[in-house]
């Protein structure tokens, strides 16, 4: 099944990688809008010998990986006293459901006045959209726990913090791993699609910057190169959940 899956998946991209390549080489589509994916592959491979843009990528990679352990710790922390304390829950819930409902783009002004242009606001940024996915993973891992994990825990005489390390968090760790998944996603978004903005470095920076300057072959090579990256990002944490208990909760 997981095998039929994969190779839908497969032809649904290639089908779409295909159809916008005849599109682009007969000219249903103009060269200066998009350009062939073959020539963006050509383009990231040009861009990736040149090796320029690696101290850009490894500052964008940090960035992100600052945001999502931040978005990690503190979203798994949070879940953990809200599902504990129902008055926690009850006054945050309307705050978690409309959340996403602010545009991110209104905390710009905000995260540039409290932390300035660079990596701070970026990492901010990252956090404010990712930490509510991380909360809602945890309350919803926990709210699934078996009754007989209390008794397991009552007859091991384990205390709250023993618990929540060798029960609780193990247990929900297949439902975690939808809230892992998501922080990353939108640590990733949040850090990228801000250094257009808030950053003179990066790898959303060099594509704004290829952008105004009107090279779109070396643009279109940089967003290939987003894609690869989230792409092999996703990945890993697609192995990973397969080899859960269960395969992972979808």
């Amino acid at each position: 099944m997981r095998g039929s899956v994969a190779w839908i998946r497969f032809a649904v991209v290639a089908g779409f990688v295909l159809g916008l390549e005849i599109a682009c080489r007969a000219g249903w589509i103009n060269a200066r809008t998009m350009i062939a994916p073959s020539e963006m592959a050509l383009s990231l491979a040009g861009i990736m010998a040149d090796g320029e843009i690696y101290a850009s990528l490894s500052m964008t990679v940090l960035t992100i990986l600052g945001a999502y352990a931040i978005s990690v710790t503190l979203g798994t922390v949070l879940g953990l006293l809200i599902h504990r304390y129902d008055v926690l829950r009850r006054a945050t819930a309307p705050i978690l459901a409309a959340w996403y409902a602010i545009p991110s783009f209104a905390f710009y002004p905000l995260f540039i006045v409290l932390l300035g242009f660079g990596r701070p606001a970026l990492v901010a940024l990252g956090v404010k959209l990712a930490i509510v996915s991380m909360i809602a993973a945890t309350i919803d891992g926990l709210d699934k726990e078996r009754r007989v994990f209390d008794k397991v825990a009552r007859i091991a005489q384990l205390g709250a913090l023993a618990r929540i390390r060798l029960i609780t968090l193990p247990a929900a760790l297949p439902h975690l791993m939808t809230g892992l998944k998501l922080a990353f996603v939108y640590s990733f978004i949040g850090v990228v699609a801000g250094e257009f903005i808030l950053s003179t470095a990066g790898l959303g920076y060099e594509i704004a910057y290829a952008y105004d300057n009107y090279d779109t072959t070396r643009m279109y090579g940089l967003i290939l190169l987003t894609c690869v990256i989230a792409a092999l990002i996703n990945s890993c944490f697609r192995f990973y959940e397969r080899r859960l208990p269960g395969g992972g909760v979808r």
